[in-house]
């Protein structure tokens, strides 16, 4: 094998020298016995048991490429827990799998937490192949975008042909659906190539509900002390769980070593039921940060939470979990419903009011502690004295397009305008933005749910799907319900993926550019850097527009967006309007440049004192402060 500097496998099957090394936790087997699916192996082989239940075994001969499962008591064959590819499967065999790839990322050095830009993408659909190697190919126009990294969703393998990911089951093994680790591995490299970080996101709170066998290793996988939306929760705190823990650990750490990724964002952690000391967060932000690549920063940890709880994101010298960020969604819940109107679900908590998405903007969510009608309850913590950068914001994610009935886009609700005043927020605002696959070019693609689960499951699923909807108003009636798209159907996972001929069309490619204007400010304007004596403030001029200013070191910037109808915004009526003593507004670029827009109808801007700006329709407009005199537009 060729050994990974300060990486030594713990679980599963790795080479080592001329032979393969086994390992698996089953503490309530006593007898695992391997069985090998391949000519000239040897059928069978006992494994050792130590007194932790740990099974392992060093067999000589075997080499890279063999297939194999685990009996267990006789029972079974069963593929490894921590099987590295699953070529014919989730219910199939494991194939030991040498992680030696001729890496040429020696040069990276990994991602600044304080100033990154995520792009979301699902590997089956980002491309009309749907693989590792079409991503790759892919990945120029995403470093010419501007972002700083592609978030990628779980690739953990699952049954079935298609699924988000969030139904995996084998941890450790990149899905055969989009092709072999090696090319996970290439994609990586490429993306290092080119300047590109790759998070990947996982999935520790369960396990999928088809091929997930860890059960029959160990029933202390699971606890019945808490209890998730999928059942019996991952034992994180009761007898045993140090060993589950650890399974995760592990989990994590191969990826970081055998697969190059520069962090991870995590599903869902407020099912990640712990009461112990230290929290399974603050031991993952430790031990990944302990256990990361040579030469590399400890790994960018996002989390997905819905509480708005500021421990997550603390220092751990603070006695926070020491995450990098977490999801912030009050900022497009607000924005959503500012544009929409949307009052179902979850959007009946936020009264679409700028006046709120301003105080957003200022404290990193809304809700700090506040009662939900949606949660029954109170929600949210103080986030008093967090950077602003340690909340993530957007426009659109996979789940707040895929977990809408037709999986339509804010677009397709409103207008391009709109989106793009939202966008521009977004972008300018110091929050970590990320954006979702197919928006910077508006693309036409819907985000649907799909499955590819068996009959009887799939139709469960289908049927589950459409009830979600029972409670909305605008789903009331039981034959409107039936129009939702069967997650089960390849119609469905076909109309998800993007159309790339677009983004040489108009309107899209003037909505790419737009983004590629935006993203090119945000990089090359220091201000727009979150670095030491940085300030950003937000207000609401009036009911239908929002302003945020960045200032550093004398330098200031102010974004104005008018995110509903035509009118003025400004008349004086907002102090943050106006430009810093002995300066003057100089306009930066606006949502109707030519550029960005076909049919311009051009914002007219009062530069002289205070700002006012009139809008023809939803838009932006950025402006730099300038020594009064000078003459030009910025850049």
């Amino acid at each position: 094998m060729t050994d990974i500097e300060g990486w030594r496998p713990s679980l599963g099957a790795w080479p080592d020298g001329d032979a393969v090394r086994f390992r698996v936790w089953a503490p309530t087997v006593q007898s695992v016995m391997l069985r090998f699916e391949d000519k000239g192996a040897p059928e069978a082989h006992a494994m050792e048991r130590d007194p932790e239940g740990y099974h392992t075994a060093r067999i000589e001969g075997l080499r890279a490429g063999v297939r194999y499962r685990y009996l267990l008591d006789g029972r079974g064959p069963f593929p490894d827990p921590a099987s590295r590819f699953q070529p014919e499967g989730v219910h199939g065999p494991s194939e030991v799998v040498d992680p030696a790839f001729d890496w040429t990322d020696e040069a990276w050095r990994g991602l600044d937490p304080q100033n990154t830009v995520l792009y979301e993408l699902h590997v089956g659909t980002f491309t009309r192949k749907g693989t590792f190697a079409a991503a790759a190919d892919a990945l120029p126009a995403i470093a010419g975008l501007g972002v700083s990294a592609i978030q990628v969703m779980p690739v953990a393998d699952f049954a079935g042909d298609r699924n988000w990911g969030y139904d995996g089951v084998a941890l450790f093994a990149p899905s055969r659906a989009y092709g072999r680790p090696e090319d996970l591995r290439a994609l990586v490299d490429r993306a290092h190539a080119l300047g590109l970080g790759v998070v990947l996101d996982v999935v520790y709170n369960h396990f999928g509900p088809d091929g997930a066998y860890h059960s029959q290793f160990s029933p202390g996988y699971f606890t019945e002390g808490h209890h998730t939306p999928w059942g019996a929760a991952i034992n994180l705190d009761a007898p045993g769980s140090e060993h589950v823990r650890g399974f995760f650990f592990e989990s994590a750490l191969h990826w970081l070593h055998e697969y190059h990724v520069d962090g991870f964002r995590l599903d869902a952690v407020h099912t990640l039921r712990d009461e112990g000391d230290p929290h399974f967060l603050a031991e993952f932000r430790d031990r990944t940060s302990a256990g990361r690549r040579a030469g590399q920063p400890a790994p960018f940890l996002l989390a997905e939470e819905h509480r708005n709880l500021a421990v997550v994101t603390r220092d751990r010298e603070a006695g926070g979990y020491g995450f990098d960020a977490q999801y912030a969604d009050d900022f497009h819940h607000e924005m959503q419903v500012v544009l929409t109107g949307d009052r179902d679900g979850y959007y009946q908590d936020f009264r679409g009011s700028t006046d709120d998405l301003a105080t957003d903007l200022r404290q990193g969510w809304l809700f700090t502690g506040q009662r939900s009608e949606f949660w029954q309850g109170a929600r949210g913590t103080d986030p008093e004295g967090m950077p602003l950068p340690r909340f993530m914001h957007c426009v659109h994610n996979h789940d707040q397009v895929g977990n809408r009935a037709f999986g339509d886009r804010l677009y397709h609700e409103t207008s391009f305008h709109a989106f793009k005043a939202a966008t521009a927020v977004l972008l300018f605002s110091a929050a970590t933005p990320l954006l979702f696959m197919g928006d910077e070019w508006a693309t036409s693609s819907q985000f649907l749910y799909f499955t590819d689960h068996t009959p009887d499951l799939g139709r469960l699923v289908t049927e589950g799907r459409r009830g979600e909807f029972a409670g909305w108003r605008a789903f009331s009636d039981p034959r409107l319900r039936e129009r939702i798209p069967d997650p089960q159907a390849s119609e469905t996972f076909q109309r998800s993926r993007l159309d790339w001929a677009e983004r040489d069309r108009e309107p899209h490619a003037s909505m790419l550019r737009f983004h590629q204007a935006l993203l090119r400010l945000r990089r090359e304007e220091p201000v727009l850097r979150w670095l030491e004596g940085a300030r950003q403030h937000s207000a609401a001029p009036d009911e239908h527009s929002i302003a945020v200013r960045r200032e550093r070191e004398g330098d200031t910037l102010l974004v104005v967006a008018r995110l509903r109808g035509a009118g003025v915004t400004g008349e004086g009526a907002e102090r943050l309007l106006a430009p810093p003593e002995g300066m003057r507004w100089q306009p930066v670029l606006t949502t109707e440049d030519g550029p960005f827009v076909l049919d311009s109808l051009p914002v007219d801007l009062d530069l002289e004192g205070d700002l006012w700006c009139r809008f023809r329709r939803p838009g932006a407009a950025i402006l730099r402060a300038a020594p009064r005199g000078r003459p030009g537009r910025g850049t």
